[in-house]
């Protein structure tokens, strides 16, 4: 559905997006994830037509967007970064004006507006003017907005900004609920949001792309920490000779330290891991040497961020 081919966008002397590529399939929750100043809201802002690439094409639906830009829009809800909104308007009638701009036929829209403000749970404060809402609530409307025309791609820049810790978690399950009628892309920088929603991440670091994979890919438990009471060489040879072991390192910065030394062992992919491991603690009963531990080596977002030094 979404084809990002090679994309740069430059200010002067500055790349702030450098030659990123990637596809998007329909139905995929993707986290946009880096640090702030990666380049997140630039990207979003070249898939939404909001920013013309200097280099590089976009394509959503067949339809290129230096091209088709209006009929691209028309598919997308967007919620930029700081939520802009018009804050002399009331919750309900900046719903009806963006309705509107959205293209909601006006018999629809009473429906449409009600749907939204449930979802993003605003009935309380339907009514009162946007600038007496909390940042929280402003957030909120933004949603609201973006989802009025039922679009097929979502791109939400930072949605859970400004929530507490329960307006969060009703976020996160709207997103999952509007995953089954919408591509949703969200732009963050929390490792713990891309982690919560999202099935698919790619990492930005300065204005480049450093990962993109599948989470369950990136967790997967294909590393195995053993520790014995072999030296630390001879069991790093020994481990690394095995059936179904890939390659085999030392982990502590001590070869033996209390008569404990701890390998790290990646595993093949095609082999059955669990019955790896048990393979694994029988030779190191078969060697006459002790087990002390032996377990998955748990792998997450802040791991693989520590990993690529993003």
């Amino acid at each position: 559905m979404i084809n990002v081919e090679k994309i740069t966008r430059t200010y002067g002397d500055f790349t702030a997006v450098e030659d990123v590529s990637f596809e998007i399939s329909p139905g995929e929750i993707v986290g946009l994830l880096g640090h702030n100043g990666a380049g997140k809201t630039t990207i979003m802002k070249m898939m939404t037509g909001y920013l013309e690439p200097t280099g590089g094409a976009i394509t959503i639906d067949g339809l290129d967007i230096a091209a088709d830009r209006q009929r691209i829009q028309q598919k997308i809800g967007y919620l930029p970064e700081n939520c802009p909104v018009y804050p002399e308007m009331t919750v309900v009638g900046y719903l009806d004006y963006a309705a509107a701009l959205h293209g909601v036929p006006e018999d629809e829209r009473p429906a449409r507006i009600a749907d939204a403000i449930a979802r993003t749970e605003l009935q309380e404060k339907a009514i009162q003017p946007i600038a007496k809402l909390s940042r929280g609530y402003r957030q909120r409307t933004g949603v609201a907005q973006a989802i009025l025309h039922k679009p097929a791609i979502l791109i939400l820049d930072e949605p859970t900004n400004g929530l507490d810790p329960t307006q969060i978690q009703h976020m996160r399950a709207l997103i999952t609920e509007l995953a089954g009628h919408s591509t949703i892309i969200i732009s963050t920088h929390i490792l713990q949001e891309v982690q919560a929603v999202c099935n698919r991440a790619i990492i930005i670091k300065d204005g480049k792309k450093v990962l993109d994979s599948k989470l369950d890919s990136l967790q997967a438990n294909n590393r195995l920490l053993v520790s014995t009471s072999a030296e630390s060489d001879k069991a790093v040879a020994f481990f690394g000779g095995l059936d179904g072991i890939s390659a085999a390192a030392r982990v502590d910065g001590n070869p033996q330290k209390n008569g404990m030394s701890t390998c790290e062992l990646r595993l093949d992919e095609n082999n059955n891991h669990n019955q790896t491991a048990a393979a694994v603690a029988s030779a190191v009963h078969e060697q006459g040497w002790q087990l002390y531990a032996l377990h998955f080596k748990t792998r997450n977002l802040e791991t693989v961020f520590a990993e690529i030094g993003a």
